[in-house]
């Protein structure tokens, strides 16, 4: 029989491949012989990659959700280049070095042009097999990828018998009733040696959150949070050999995670917190019905095809469809008429965003004598579109926003059609057994279509009937052009150890959503007129090119491991957030700084390590560097644990470590340190875990919460509103099974 040569593409069995278990990315101890597919987009060992790489495993997930923690947690835990993730629903600011990162879903991207921070509100944890990371600008995965890559690999189903999994799990405070949540999953797969397949499904009923005082955390208002939530993760995936050298896999997955509850921010009679009139009116309260309720749902589905003998080549082929609709909490933007009523104008809504994107992915790579080709192209469209739903005003008053009941829907942004081109070619030569050279070219055209736009307070103006008419901002279509370069090269000093060098570029086009449609006015006759708005043809979206030079070394030895790389990255123009709107200015950014990981073995039972991200954000302004707006700007932080098992038993002790930052406005983001004892007992039957997280009952305030008061405080309300607590000490049980 033919023996199968065919390597799996991004979506499949990277797992499989790997050589010995792979260890924890939190301790930098991956081997350094696994695959990845960050690096290259073809399967290749770690050792061969000019860039720093973590892997985070299915054992490392699992470990981490025992403690409480959602995806952005885990990989802000786990990742020494990703800043700590948020607790609510948004992952906003949650940046790798400074910049953006491109995520994935097997090799399918979750980033969109309306840059809404959900990526990590995606898939359930229970349905991941691993997670790849690669820190840094790439130019082989193009737009989106300035700060790093994350791609989230599924779990898929192997030949054999049928294999069940199951788990369930609760988590609590001990506060009041509300503070309980729980989880429940369920997996079947299996197959032969011909067709194999897995179908996952987990659910997750949240309770409310509080704090170290035992008080609920209030809802978050403006990116909506994960109190009283209800999620659903529906995976299922199919791999069919067609022959020996020839696989089609096919992955579906549906996601559903909205608010399912009744109890909510009240925001006092009249809205009088959010007026200033009683800026202490506002309180959590039961008896919410909204029309439209806070919500993440979206579905995903891709083919992906390999072939290993094309014209003497190994050729991969991936098509996919994602689809999405966002919703948000009703908001409330009125102002006092000074005698304890709404002034004319006022309005309460809630905005829905919807993204459709499709493409294809076409790979083709040979292996020559010293020399590693690859070369392909990638297309993508994207539409996006987004309506706001405007509630009734007399009703939400008198109810302090707890009721929102439909009286119209209007445009909240210009609607976005996106098409993206792209063909690549990447080369490796191994110039001796110990230097390895690559480099690499993308050339990305992105063809740009945005509708025409009647500003949107002008729309909510015709809704009410303050006027009868609004001229549209003119939309237009944009053409960007972009050569992206990549350069590295890896030494090896001996055969665990290697050092590298790497200058990459990535690109990024800055929300067109929030850049176009805004206007300026006259009102004549019961019309409002155009006097000047932001359109393609007066004021075109610039793109933003980011370059990074990064140096680093890694190891793994039997007894230790480490990975240490620093990193300058700059661009020529600054992305900045200007009354909740994107601006981009020609001032210089950089981002410099260090990433670091080390774990050490003591004894066959011990493992103790930490990680380390210290960085510095800086803009540019007439002439002399200044500190990035913390809006922005990422937050450095040092994490450490102290890990004890045998074959049995499980003990884990970690902390991380958030260190205050500070931009020229005098703003700050005050740090923290918080503490996790995760234990692990297998049973005859399963294995019960038991997760405390805030150890101590630390007080802090998130991340997002201080953000959120320098966003919208003072103008749509009291600091405290907007000032999002952390959540106290929590203890979760989880019990799982295999069989």
């Amino acid at each position: 029989m033919t023996v199968r040569k065919i390597v799996p593409l991004v979506p499949r069995t990277l797992l499989s491949l790997a050589l010995a278990a792979p260890l924890s990315a939190h301790s930098a101890s991956q081997s350094l012989d696994e695959l990845v597919v960050v690096g290259s987009r073809a399967p290749t060992q770690i050792s061969e990659v000019p860039g720093t790489v973590w892997v985070v495993d299915e054992e490392d997930i699992s470990t981490q959700a025992s403690s409480g923690k959602t995806l952005k947690q885990i990989l802000g835990e786990l990742v020494p280049g990703l800043d700590a993730g948020p607790q609510g629903r948004t992952n906003y600011g949650q940046n790798m070095r400074g910049r953006k990162a491109l995520v994935m879903i097997d090799g399918v991207s979750l980033n969109s042009s309306r840059s809404v921070s959900r990526q990590f509100d995606s898939i359930d944890p229970f349905n991941i097999a691993r997670i790849e990371v690669l820190s840094g600008a790439t130019a082989l995965y193009g737009g989106g990828a300035t700060g790093g890559i994350i791609n989230i690999i599924t779990k898929k189903g192997e030949a054999g018998e049928t294999r069940f999994s199951s788990m369930a799990g609760a988590s609590s405070g001990f506060n009041d009733s509300d503070d309980l949540s729980y989880q429940l999953a369920q997996s079947v797969s299996g197959g032969n040696d011909q067709i194999q397949g897995r179908l996952g499904i987990a659910y997750a009923e949240n309770g409310g959150t509080f704090d170290t005082d035992g008080n609920q955390v209030k809802p978050d208002v403006t990116q909506t949070d994960l109190q009283y939530n209800r999620s659903i993760d529906v995976l299922g995936n199919l791999g069919i050999w067609l022959d020996d050298n020839q696989r089609l896999d096919v992955t579906a997955q549906y996601y559903d995670s909205r608010y399912n509850g009744d109890t909510g921010l009240y925001f006092g009679e009249d809205f009088d917190a959010f007026t200033g009139v009683d800026p202490d009116s506002f309180d959590i309260r039961d008896g919410v019905n909204f029309d439209q309720e806070p919500a993440t749902e979206r579905y995903q589905v891709s083919l992906n095809y390999q072939a290993y003998d094309v014209l003497g080549h190994t050729f991969y082929a991936q098509a996919y469809t994602r689809g999405e609709e966002l919703n948000f909490h009703p908001f409330p933007y009125v102002r006092a008429d000074g005698s304890g009523g709404l002034l004319p104008g006022s309005y309460y809504s809630a905005s829905q965003q919807e993204t459709a994107l499709s493409g294809i992915k076409l790979l083709m790579t040979k292996e020559l004598t010293n020399w590693n080709l690859s070369y392909g192209v990638d297309y993508s469209r994207e539409r996006f579109e987004a309506d706001q739903m405007l509630f009734d005003l007399a009703r939400a008053a008198d109810t302090g926003g707890l009721a929102a009941d439909k009286t119209d829907v209007v445009g909240r942004y210009p609607d976005t059609d996106i098409d993206t081109l792209a063909p690549f070619l990447q080369v490796e030569h191994q110039v001796t057994d110990a230097l390895k050279l690559s480099g690499g070219l993308r050339y990305e055209v992105v063809d740009t279509e945005i509708g025409d736009f009647v500003d949107n307070a002008y729309q909510v103006r015709v809704s009410q009937g303050m006027i009868s008419s609004a001229e549209a901002i003119p939309g237009g279509e944009e053409t960007y052009e972009e050569f992206l370069v990549n350069l590295g090269a890896v030494y090896k000093l001996d055969q665990s150890q290697q050092v590298w060098a790497n200058y990459s570029q990535g690109s990024t086009l800055p929300d067109p959503a929030k850049w176009y449609g805004q206007g300026d006015y006259t009102v004549s006759g019961g019309q409002a007129l155009l006097d000047n708005g932001i359109s393609i043809d007066g004021s075109p979206l610039q793109q933003v090119k980011t370059e990074q030079v990064e140096l680093g070394w890694r190891t793994g030895k039997a007894k230790w491991d480490a990975q240490v790389a620093l990193y300058y990255a700059w661009s020529d123009k600054e992305v900045a957030t200007e009354n909740l709107s994107v601006v981009v200015k020609d001032n210089k950014t950089r981002n410099y700084g260090l990433e670091a990981s080390a774990a050490f073995r003591p004894a066959d039972n011990w493992t103790v390590g930490g990680t380390t991200h210290l960085t510095r954000g800086e803009v540019k302004v007439d002439g002399d560097w200044e500190k990035a707006s913390v809006t922005d700007a990422s937050m450095p932080k040092v994490t450490g644990y102290v890990d004890w098992h045998n074959n049995y038993n499980q003990i884990r002790f970690q902390g991380t470590h958030l260190i205050d930052v500070e931009d020229e406005d005098g703003n700050e983001l005050k740090g923290r340190t918080t503490f996790d004892l995760i234990g692990n007992r297998k049973l005859p039957l399963g294995q019960v875990s038991l997760g405390i997280s805030n150890l101590f009952n630390e007080d802090y305030s998130t991340v997002w919460g201080q953000r959120s008061v320098i966003f919208y405080s003072p103008a749509y309300g009291p600091e405290e509103m907007f000032d999002y607590k952390g959540q106290g000490r929590t203890y979760i049980l989880t019990y799982s099974v295999d069989y």
